[in-house]
């Protein structure tokens, strides 16, 4: 039998109409038609499509599992990317070039101190080193031990060198259900990242390192907090999907 087929037995058994199915739901007659039939184009989308098809079962007293892994199984790509694929870099950072460069100007500095520190005592084994010239000949001296002291630091290894530490600011998310919901969390790319019901009485909470896309089932019946913060507009009843960004921003 098909999952629009078991529903609409499992409806039947519990005695039960298209109607009161809907009234429980919150999920409009002619969807629960449509998905009775096997057809999901209404739902709009896989994620939708799954959580009618898991409200209905509970309603009408079906398992809901087994029908959500048929329909994954007809309807979801089989290959899914990771979030470590997301993290991992395009190519490696280089860090080092900076370091040979001024590893060359320090050879560079080094060679001109050798040559004046040379030439001033050629001179001044010579006798014929004026007042005036062996102060220039001092004073090249401390330019150039100087200059050593600055090429000294610039060949400091850039790892050595403390950088600001980076803003680390998440989005926290809590729900509590009045009534059954189910949520479910993508990338803003819409990759999958993790699906899960809330039965109605208790709270979760949840907590990223990263910009996500919340969609929520049953809506009017839970109360959200998003970083402290109440996004979902007072009367929102049907599915919606929330986009939860880095620095407080929500926008559905």
């Amino acid at each position: 039998m098909s999952i629009g087929a078991d529903l609409t037995a499992a409806r039947r058994r519990a005695g039960l109409t298209v109607t009161q199915v809907s009234q429980q739901t919150r999920i409009r007659e002619t969807i629960i038609c449509a998905i009775e039939h096997d057809d999901y184009r209404a739902c709009g989308g896989d994620f939708y499509a799954r959580g009618h098809i898991r409200a209905i079962a509970h309603t009408v007293g079906a398992d809901p599992q087994p029908l959500i892994a048929e329909y994954d199984a007809a309807h979801l790509p089989s290959h899914s990317v990771t979030v470590a694929d997301l993290l991992e870099p395009a190519r490696p950072i280089r860090i080092r070039e900076r370091h040979r460069l001024s590893q060359g100007a320090g050879l560079a500095i080094a060679l001109v101190a050798v040559v004046g520190l040379l030439a001033y005592h050629l001179f001044a084994a010579s006798g014929h080193v004026p007042g005036g010239h062996a102060a220039a000949g001092i004073g090249l001296h401390r330019a150039v031990h100087r200059q050593d002291r600055g090429a000294a630091a610039a060949t400091v290894p850039a790892a050595t060198i403390r950088s600001p530490a980076r803003y680390g600011h998440r989005v926290t998310i809590h729900l509590s259900a009045i009534e059954d919901c189910w949520v479910e969390f993508t990338t803003p790319a819409g990759v999958y990242l993790s699906q899960s019901v809330v039965a109605g009485g208790t709270s979760r909470r949840w907590v990223f390192g990263h910009a996500v896309d919340m969609q929520l089932g049953n809506p009017g019946g839970i109360r959200l907090t998003v970083d402290g913060r109440h996004p979902l507009p007072p009367g929102t009843a049907h599915p919606v999907t929330l986009r939860l960004g880095m620095g407080g921003k929500i926008s559905s």
